[in-house]
């Protein structure tokens, strides 16, 4: 179906899908409360049997995105993922199950999506997105639903749906907090126009560095649902040219306005969005600048004992610090260490840790810059650190 290029006001945009065929008795019976909606009916519902969703994420706002669209009945949902189930998921991440850890979470949205609705037809992209197949796997889709956590892909997303002229629904969350909105270049505002530049590396934490409510994403996800559902077959006032913000802890939704950016350059071609994102490639390990978690737990011996003195910096979020600890570690998290609030003292060995490894190699190597001479990335992190010398403590 083809789509004019003019903006539509307020949001009223025309059907993304044609009817597909006929309702069966089957599909008639399990949509039936669509089917008597006024000004719903058969002709949306044909609609959104003929549609093609892909999802980007099976994570915390994919599950209800994917739950719902498989229960509304969008005929083929296809499912961007290359992430394992991980039991810190269960906790917001709905379609998966205790008996899905440790498999891949497009499989198992797809099974969950097979018992609720064996209907939909299901295609899996269990692959990393980048710039060298974004283009390949949108093109086969009517819509994208972007449920990733991080500003490097929801640019990537950005651009591959504008050089493709198709919309996509986006929503974030953090914490209490979510927003949710759709992008399309060939009808309004994209995301570059309500972030034309990414946020200062490591000035918004990640969910896994800040947490999140799990129920906020049952929240923001029936909302870009509906969206979706919206975009599909053509009915009510889309929110394209609106971003609604939800605060879970006052329940209260505002809504703020984004235009198109008249001088804004069109998107011909994807770029290197860890560059545009300021996230530096990682750089090759020194051996002599790290250690491992057996070698720390020695030192650590050996300073309780007096024979060593050096300090070990735990650079992780307060909330994560709460969770499990190593013992001796001060909480210095990344943030205020590279904003410079706080300036561990010079002439002392210096010892970094995180949650895996990587935040804590980013302190390091900054703080090498600073002339710190002996800093030491503790490899692994927390995960190793429990793994190896603290099994009985929890992770995350």
């Amino acid at each position: 179906m083809t789509i004019a290029s003019t903006p539509h006001s307020a949001g009223r945009l025309p059907a993304l899908a044609a009817p597909g065929g006929e309702l069966t008795r089957e599909e008639t019976e399990r949509y039936s409360r669509h089917l008597i909606i006024p000004g719903f009916g058969a002709p949306a519902q044909r609609r959104l049997k003929n549609a093609k969703v892909l999802v980007v994420g099976a994570g915390g706002l994919g599950s209800p995105v994917l739950l719902y669209l498989a229960a509304a009945g969008v005929g083929t949902l296809g499912i961007v993922d290359d992430d394992v189930v991980d039991v810190s998921n269960l906790q917001r991440q709905v379609i998966h199950g205790v008996s899905d850890v440790g498999t891949p979470k497009a499989e198992s949205a797809a099974a969950a999506i097979a018992e609720l609705n064996p209907l939909v037809r299901v295609i899996l992209h269990r692959e990393h997105l980048d710039n060298s197949n974004a283009l390949d796997i949108f093109a086969g889709y009517d819509l994208v639903v972007d449920g990733t956590d991080n500003f490097a892909t929801r640019y990537l997303v950005n651009d591959a749906a504008e050089i493709l002229g198709k919309p996509y629904v986006w929503g974030s969350i953090l914490r209490f907090d979510g927003q949710v909105s759709v992008f399309w270049g060939a009808q309004g505002p994209t995301y570059r126009d309500l972030f034309p530049q990414a946020p200062p590396p490591g000035s918004v934490p990640s969910c896994a560095e800040g947490g999140v409510l799990g129920v906020l994403c049952a929240q923001i996800g029936s909302v870009m649902a509906n969206e979706a559902i919206k975009l599909i077959t053509g009915t009510g006032r889309t929110l394209l040219g609106r971003v609604l913000v939800f605060d879970a802890l006052d329940m209260s939704w505002r809504e703020l306005k984004v235009r198109r950016d008249p001088a804004a350059t069109p998107v011909t071609e994807l770029g290197d969005y860890q560059a545009f994102c300021g996230i530096a490639p990682p750089e090759p390990a020194d051996p002599a600048a790290e250690v491992d978690v057996a070698e720390l737990h020695e030192l650590l011996a050996e300073r309780n004992a007096g024979l060593r003195d050096f300090e070990l910096l735990d650079v992780r979020e307060p909330g994560e610090y709460e969770i499990v600890r190593i013992d001796g570690a001060r909480l210095a998290p990344r943030a205020s260490v590279l904003a410079g609030e706080i300036r561990p003292e010079h002439g002392r060995p210096l010892y970094i840790h995180c949650k895996s490894g990587g935040r804590s190699a980013e302190v390091a190597a900054y703080l090498r810059s600073e002339g710190y001479p002996e800093v030491y990335n503790v490899s692994g992190g927390i995960l190793e650190w429990v793994r190896r010398v603290e099994p009985e403590k929890p992770v995350y």
